[in-house]
Order: C-alpha cells, then structure tokens, then sequence
C-alpha cells in the first residue's frame, strides 16, 4: 500500500480486510510502498516518512499481526530496486505503454507532470516486488488483472532468456464493495469527502450525519429510495442484514427519516470502527513497538530478497 495520506475506508474494505484472512492462510508479505509513492509524488516528500509511520499504525490498528505476516517497508529492501533495474532490461517499451492504468493517469491527473520514467516504469517495479519474494499468489481486484499479467509476462520473458528461476504469481481475484464518499462521488482524500481509519468517533458521527441520502426526497414523509442513497451503502457493508432489511421497507414507506436512518447507521459502523481507532491511539503510545515491527520485517524481506537476488545473478552470469 502506497503511503500517500491517511488510509480511508476505500482502503480498509478494499484490501486491509482481506489481508487480514490472508495472513492466516499464507505466508503473507505485506509492505509500505513509499518507492511507488515517489511516481506520482515525487515533487512533495516532506509529509513521506510522516505517512509512513501512519500507514504502519493504521494496518496494524485494523488487524494484520505480525507474529504471523511479515510488514515491512519497500526501501528497505535495496534488492527491490535492483531486480527492477534487471527485469527493466527485458521489458519491451509497448509493454509498459499499453498500461491501461498509465493511459488513464496521463488523461484524468493535470495537476501533475507524470511524463516521467518511474511512473512509466511503475509496473515493472511492481513485478519485481511480487517476483522478488517468488509469490505463488497476489490479491487483486479486477482492475488490477493487467498489471499482474504484466509480470507474470517479464517472468516468463526472464526464465526464457536465462533459466528458470521465477514462478509465474497466479491472481487471487478479492471482491472489494464499492466504498462511495459522504457526497455520494468515489471516496477521495482530494475531494475531502473521505472517512478516515484515524478519524474520531466524534468526527465519523460528524461525517455520517452530513452524508446524501436520497435527493429526491426533500420532506420527511416523502417515500425514499435505498438504492440510490449514499448512507445505504454503508448499511450493506456495516449493518446486519435483517436490520438492513427492515429499514429499507421503512424507507420506502417513508416510516424512517433520514436523520434517524444515519443516527442507526452511526451505531453500527461505530462499533466496528472506533476499536480499531482505540488500537491506533494506544499504539501511537508505543513507538518503540512500532519500530521493532519494521525491523523484524525488514529482516524477514531482506533474507527471502537475498536469496533471491543470488539465484538472479547467477542465472544472468553477472
């Protein structure tokens, strides 16, 4: 995961979730991606190693142990940046430039220039941070097939040109709900309509109590839509189904306003969310913790890298 601000619930649902059951069925690498931070942002670095240090709280605040995956940082590990500079010699330019990902970057991004090579070259990184560790499976979502077939494409490419030495990584397709802001646009800190894993309870009741509901519905005793309000999303991720259920009939037969709905909305995600905001205060009072966290990581990664790295140089004769 990429340190580039406070991880939001996007985050949280889209992935930490998932890792956390990974982490009990694999033997599971999970880093902080400040190398991949620096592609798009490399202009503006003074607030990195502050996100770093939250980014490590935050995952484990939400859940992933490292008594049993190894959490780690991407820096750390040098070997990263020299495996990219090898498979960077096989990857043929049209490979990199067909990225559906860095077409739609270089259209949708203006505020900054990204005509940069590490931005061009991000998925080759990417593939020696997956190859590197000789990953048997990668958790992705859909969009993110391409990048994966990507570097299973170098490695082939790789074990053609010198000998075998890379597994092909398969994808382990994860479904992520789709996690809309409080204004109903995608969850985005640059739109400032983002709910933060660091935030308050006071602050996320604050959220919710100003999240779209159903436009069309001005009046309390106006019948109201579910399926295209914003605060039911929420209720399809944090409220059990039958109470779910029985709000949404309520809704439509106007028997339920939109205050009270998102008051009951509040109950339910509070109760997942403020734990693991007690968690990141209390490891927040830990730092030495924290720092030991990454160092035994660091090891961990350095010594499977290491091993690596061995067997890639051998095999190009360097």
């Amino acid at each position: 995961m990429r340190p580039t601000g406070r991880m939001q619930l996007g985050n949280l649902l889209g992935a930490v979730e998932n890792w956390k059951s990974l982490q009990n069925k694999y033997e599971s690498f999970f880093f902080i991606a400040d190398w991949h931070a620096l592609t798009t942002n490399y202009a503006d670095t003074k607030e990195l190693r502050a996100s770093k240090r939250d980014l490590l709280v935050d995952l484990l605040a939400a859940g992933l142990d490292p008594d049993k995956c190894t959490i780690f940082t991407q820096s750390s590990i040098l070997e990263h940046a020299e495996l990219f500079l090898y498979l960077s010699m096989i990857t043929p330019l049209p490979w990199l430039e067909r990225n559906p990902t860095y077409k739609e970057q270089l259209e949708n991004i203006k505020d900054k220039d990204l005509t940069n090579f590490g931005f061009l070259g991000y998925p080759v990184l990417m593939a020696a941070d997956i190859l590197i560790y000789k990953a048997d499976v990668v958790p992705v979502g859909v969009d993110q097939l391409p990048h994966l077939e990507l570097a299973r494409e170098i490695a082939r490419r790789f074990n053609n040109f010198y000998k075998p030495v890379f597994p092909e990584p398969q994808a382990l397709l994860t479904e992520a709900p789709k996690v809309p802001g409080i204004d109903g646009r995608k969850m985005s800190k640059s739109y400032g309509n983002a709910i933060y894993v660091s935030d308050t309870p006071d602050e996320m009741r604050k959220k919710i109590k100003i999240m779209v509901t159903d436009p069309a519905r001005v009046k309390r005793t106006d019948a109201g839509d579910p399926d295209i309000c914003t605060a039911f999303v929420f209720h399809s991720i944090y409220t059990p189904e039958a109470e779910r259920s029985q709000l949404a009939n309520a809704c439509r037969e106007a028997a339920v306003g939109c205050v009270d709905c998102k008051k009951r909305l509040s109950e339910y995600m509070l109760a997942q969310l403020e734990p693991i905001y007690k968690n990141r205060q209390e490891l927040l009072a830990r730092p030495d913790y924290l720092d030991s966290v990454l160092s035994a990581g660091d090891a961990k990664a350095s010594a499977a890298a290491k091993a690596t790295m061995a067997e890639v140089r051998d095999a190009i004769g360097i």
